[in-house]
C-alpha cells in the first residue's frame, strides 16, 4: 500500500534501501542497553542510523574518537548495526557550551537550589557571549577538526557523516547569538563561515564521503528556536553549503528554546501536527536539487508517503516512533500496519526520561513489562 516507502534512494551519495532514516537521539542508556536499543532499530528495517552527537574534538561529552576506547565503541557500534543490514551515519558534534561559565551553577544543580530545566536556559544565555568572544584563530582551529572527526568516523565504519548545524554552527549561523564583528560575524555570509568551513575540512579530507547537514531553521512570527538559520536567509545559506560539499540535507527546527519545541507533544500550541517541521523543507527544496529529509512527529504511514510521492522529502526521519516500535518499518512493509505501536506523542518517558536522567525509554516498555 506504501510501496515508496520501500524504495531505495540515492541519498547524497549513499545508497539507502528504503526512506526511513532513524533521527540522531541522545539516548542517554549505557552502552550495552544503547547497543541493543540500536540493534532492534537496524533489525526492525530503516535504512540508516544516525548516531547522534559524536564529538569533533578530543574532549567532549560522550565517547571520542580519538580515545582507543572510545574508538572502539563506534566501531563495535557501526559493525553490530551492519550485521542488522542498516547503514549508519555519524552526527559530528561541536558543543557551544562553556564549560567555565557551567562551573558556576554547579553549587546550585548540587544543592538542587537550580533544577534541570531552570539550568538549560541559563546555560543558553552563555552562549552568545562565549561565541561572541571566541577568537578567530580557535574558531577556524575547531571548523578544521571537522575533518580530523570525519576521518577518524570512516575508519570506525560509518557511511557517512552529518554535520550538526544546531549547536556551535548554529549559534555562530545566528544573529541571536553571533555578535562578532571579524570575518564569522555580521552578514549572514560570515555567519555561515564557521559552518562552511567545517564542511570544507571534510571534504578536503574525503572526497568521496556523503556528507548531510543537519540544517536547523529558525522562525519568527511566532518565534521559535534560536540557534540556527532564521528562514529568511536559508537563500544565503542552503547555496553555500551545497557549494562547500553537502551532499543531502536533514532539515528541522533550530534548538536553544525549550525541547518540547523540539520535540513537540501532540498538544503543542504550534507543532501539533504531523510532519510538524516540513515546512521548512519545502523552502529548502526550492533551494536545492540535492536530497531532503524530513523530520517532527512523523509516525503515519500513509502521510509519508504523501509526502515522499508528492516530493516534499526524498526521506522520513524518525526518533520517537521508533523507540516506540522499532519494527516500524518491517511492519508497514509486509502489511501489518495494524501492529504498529503507535507514538502518541506525550513525552512521558522519552524526553521526560532524558529530564530525568534515567535514559530516553516508552510508555510501551512499561506496558510490556506489566
Amino acid at each position: 500500500m506504501y510501496d515508496i516507502l520501500n524504495t531505495p534512494v540515492n541519498y547524497g551519495g549513499l545508497e539507502l534501501k528504503n526512506r526511513v532514516i532513524f533521527a540522531p537521539t541522545t539516548l542517554g542508556l549505557p552502552q550495552e542497553e544503547q547497543l541493543e536499543r540500536l540493534r532492534a532499530i537496524a533489525r526492525g528495517g530503516c535504512a540508516m542510523i544516525i548516531i547522534g552527537d559524536v564529538p569533533v574534538g578530543k574532549h567532549g561529552f560522550g565517547p571520542s574518537l580519538y580515545s582507543k576506547k572510545g574508538f572502539a565503541w563506534y566501531a563495535r557500534l557501526t559493525s553490530a548495526i551492519h550485521q542488522e543490514g542498516c547503514l549508519v551515519c555519524a552526527q559530528l558534534h561541536q558543543s557551544d557550551s562553556n564549560v567555565k561559565a557551567m562551573l558556576k551553577y554547579v553549587p546550585g544543580v548540587l544543592t538542587k537550589r537550580i533544577s534541570t530545566q531552570e539550568l538549560r536556559p541559563l546555560l543558553n544565555q552563555e552562549v552568545g557571549p562565549y561565541i561572541t568572544r571566541m577568537p578567530a584563530q580557535k574558531a577556524a582551529a575547531i571548523a578544521e577538526s571537522f575533518g580530523d572527526a570525519a576521518v577518524l568516523a570512516q575508519k570506525a565504519g560509518f557511511d557517512m557523516v552529518q554535520v550538526h548545524g544546531d549547536r556551535m554552527c548554529g549559534s555562530f549561523s545566528s544573529a541571536i547569538y553571533n555578535f562578532r564583528t571579524d570575518c564569522y560575524g555580521g552578514a549572514p555570509e560570515n555567519r555561515a563561515r564557521f559552518a562552511v568551513e567545517a564542511v570544507r575540512a571534510i571534504r578536503r579530507r574525503l572526497p568521496d564521503l556523503p556528507i548531510d547537514y543537519k540544517l536547523a531553521v529558525r522562525q519568527e512570527e511566532p518565534h521559535y528556536g534560536n540557534a540556527g538559520v532564521v528562514e529568511a536567509e536559508l537563500p544565503i545559506f542552503v547555496p553555500l553549503l551545497e557549494q562547500a560539499g553537502v551532499t543531502s540535507f536533514h532539515v528541522t527546527l533550530a534548538n536553544h528554546g525549550s525541547l518540547t519545541d523540539t520535540i513537540p507533544p501532540a498538544n503543542h500550541p504550534y507543532f501539533r501536527g504531523q510532519g510538524c517541521f516540513l515546512k521548512y523543507c519545502d523552502q529548502v527544496r526550492a533551494l536545492t536539487k540535492l536530497p531532503v529529509c524530513g523530520v517532527g512527529g512523523l509516525s503515519d504511514p500513509a502521510f509519508i508517503a504523501d509526502q515522499i510521492a508528492a516530493g516534499r522529502i526524498d526521506c522520513a526521519a524518525m526518533s520517537r516512533q521508533l523507540i516506540a516500535d522499532p519494527a516500524w518499518p518491517e511492519k508497514v512493509f509486509s502489511g501489518r500496519e495494524q501492529d504498529i505501536h503507535r507514538c502518541v506523542r506525550c513525552n512521558k518517558a522519552c524526553l521526560g526520561g532524558m529530564m530525568a536522567h534515567q535514559g530516553v525509554h516508552c510508555i510501551y516498555e512499561r506496558k510490556a513489562s506489566v
